[in-house]
């Protein structure tokens, strides 16, 4: 995968793409980065990307011209168009849904602003997605890139060390995760529980399927809507309603 970054402020992304497991996924030839200031696109000597908005207002409103040169370079080498990503919190609220989906995809360009916003016709005409990490508003669309990136890139293969680690993620299968324990099996009175410590493997992949709904349950019920349950956690859940109904 390609992914591209257009930011006012390229050096933001310094350590997050160099290091830990983004630093290991290019290394592994899974991912090539890019991050280029969009100023160079300005076509004016004075690389000013920005301009008071049309009907007046507070604050200044990003150029379409700067964005629109910067992401035609970027698809001149490209088979197919690049999937276009406008940060904005206006946008798609970003989940693990939407991180597979992007896995998918050969090229990403990411859009990242700042100041009041942008010209509606990069809207409207340039990107294919508007995504938000939230309901609230950052300085600049940087930190959400930075988040969805890693989101999206430690999907791919032969970047996290153990396959399963993504399938089996809070969001990937529906719920949250089951809980996680590790040495010593006793630390200051609390121990960990007896079936991890069984060794029978059945036992231990039932009581995960159970522990993954009662935390979504206790956490976040709404996911419980369109999880796919199996038939052990549907009793699991069909149990926990009828003792909060008691």
């Amino acid at each position: 995968m390609k992914i591209d970054v257009l930011s006012l402020f390229p050096e933001m992304f310094e350590g997050v793409l160099h290091t830990s497991i983004m630093k290991k996924a290019q290394e592994n030839e899974a991912v090539s980065f890019a991050v280029t200031d969009f100023r160079s696109f300005s076509g004016n000597k004075h690389h000013k990307v920005d301009d008071y908005p049309y009907g007046g207002g507070a604050g200044m409103v990003l150029k379409a011209e700067p964005l629109f040169a910067a992401v035609d370079a970027l698809s001149l080498d490209a088979s197919k168009k690049p999937r276009v990503i406008l940060m904005c919190p206006q946008g798609e609220r970003f989940n693990q849904k939407k991180a597979e989906e992007l896995a998918q995809e050969e090229h990403l360009v990411f859009l990242c602003g700042h100041y009041e916003g942008y010209d509606e016709r990069i809207r409207e005409h340039l990107v294919t997605d508007e995504l938000s990490l939230g309901d609230f508003v950052l300085t600049g669309g940087e930190i959400a890139a930075m988040a969805m990136i890693d989101s999206v890139v430690r999907l791919l293969p032969n970047v996290l060390g153990n396959t399963d680690s993504p399938v089996l993620d809070s969001f990937s299968t529906g719920l949250l995760e089951h809980p996680q324990y590790t040495r010593p099996s006793e630390f200051r009175g609390m121990k960990v529980p007896e079936v991890l410590l069984s060794g029978n493997h059945a036992a231990i992949d039932k009581w995960r399927e159970e522990q993954a709904v009662i935390r979504t349950f206790e956490r976040r019920k709404d996911l419980l809507e369109h999880a796919p349950l199996t038939p052990h956690q549907q009793q699991v859940l069909k149990r926990l309603i009828e003792e909060k109904n008691n």
